[in-house]
Parts: structure tokens; sequence; C-alpha cells
């Protein structure tokens, strides 16, 4: 896991306006979210069972998730390497689709060692400024630089 200095971290807006904004950019609402907190994942990078993700992490400051006007804090953004079994599952309990990858097949590795640090932090940072620029445009994030 690589930690990324963007505009991003303390920053609030409302679910609904974040959401509109990263289904432009590529973002998706990472798995394993609840009412209070959850994250946007990004992927960089997937070659050969190996996915490079920027992560967004936020919290649930006031509503609940599936509520457009629910108010989001962000955290510290970060990018994150999962490294998956490809081929195909002969044991006959997962679902494997005719590329020999399933969805829904845990990562052999959660958080795999990423190299080429430099280049990530910086793909990291360019996709973070993205998300922040939209939300600007949008005027539904109060962004201060220091």
């Amino acid at each position: 896991m690589l930690e990324l200095e963007t505009g991003l971290e303390g920053q609030t807006s409302s679910f609904g306006i974040v959401r509109d904004c990263i289904q432009g950019l590529g973002y998706n609402l990472g798995g394993n979210w609840d009412y209070y907190k959850g994250y946007f994942d990004h992927i960089l990078c997937r070659e050969a069972g190996e996915t490079i993700y920027v992560r967004i992490p936020f919290l649930v400051t006031d509503g609940e998730l599936d509520q457009y006007e629910a108010s989001i804090l962000f955290e510290k953004p970060y990018i994150i390497k999962h490294v998956v079994h490809v081929g195909l599952d002969h044991d006959g309990n997962s679902l494997v689709d005719a590329t020999g990858f399933s969805q829904f097949q845990a990562p052999i590795d959660k958080d795999g060692k990423i190299t080429n640090k430099n280049r990530w932090i910086h793909a990291g940072e360019v996709a973070a400024q993205e998300l922040l620029d939209c939300l600007c445009q949008a005027k539904h994030i109060n962004y201060y630089t220091a």
C-alpha cells in the first residue's frame, strides 16, 4: 500500500454529487461498504491477474450512504495492488467466466508488492486530482489550498 498526498483528504461533499462525478472518471463504489463508511476504487492497471487501484476511503458524517444528500468526509487515498489466480478453478465451487477469471474470487494477495512506486504514486495523484477537479467544478466541495 502506498499512501497519497492529495487535496481530497479532509474534504466533504454529498454522496450523490461524488457518485455522479466518479461515474465519468472510471471510479466505482468499492465492495464491503456500509451505511457509514466506504471507498471509491479506480483501476490504474490490470494485467495478468494483477490489478493496481487508487482507493479513496470516506466516512459518512450525516445520513446514510444510500441517500443522495448523505455527507461524506474523504480520508487519505492510497494505492493498492490485488493479485488473483487467473485460470479455471476445477473444484466446481466458483463462478468462472469464459476468460478463466472469476469476479467473485478472493485475491491471492490483497496487498501485493508494488514496484515502480513513483509511477503509481503519480498515477494515483492524477486520478485523485481528476475527482477533486470534478467536485470543484460542480461547486459541491470547498477546496482550499495552503
